[in-house]
């Protein structure tokens, strides 16, 4: 079964310092083995402008359980992780099945 690994990216003190090391991030998980795609997204304020709990979104799919966690335990996902803490903001991965529609 697909597994999906989300990423919620909590808000940085500076976004727009954050948006400009962002695509370096997205390229790093990109090279890790055995990911099928990636999806990245950008959170919406809330209605009234104020910030929601989340800046951004980064999904990674594979093809099992058992690739996220092999691609998580990788030179190229600790370079990528290490990146990311590096950037000082927060963020949760969590680990998800894709159900079938």
């Amino acid at each position: 079964m697909t597994t999906k690994i989300t990423l919620v990216i909590e808000n940085p003190a500076d976004p727009a310092a954050f948006e400009k090391i962002y695509p370096q991030i997205h390229t790093l998980a990109a090279r890790l083995p055995g990911l099928q795609r990636t999806e990245s997204a950008k959170v919406w304020p809330k209605e009234d402008g104020t910030p929601t709990p989340a800046h951004r979104t980064l999904d990674l799919y594979f093809e099992s359980y058992d690739a996220a966690s092999a691609a998580v335990a990788t030179p190229v996902a600790r370079e990528f992780f290490q990146r990311l803490i590096g950037t000082g903001v927060p963020f949760t991965g969590l680990f998800s099945d894709i159900e079938p529609e």
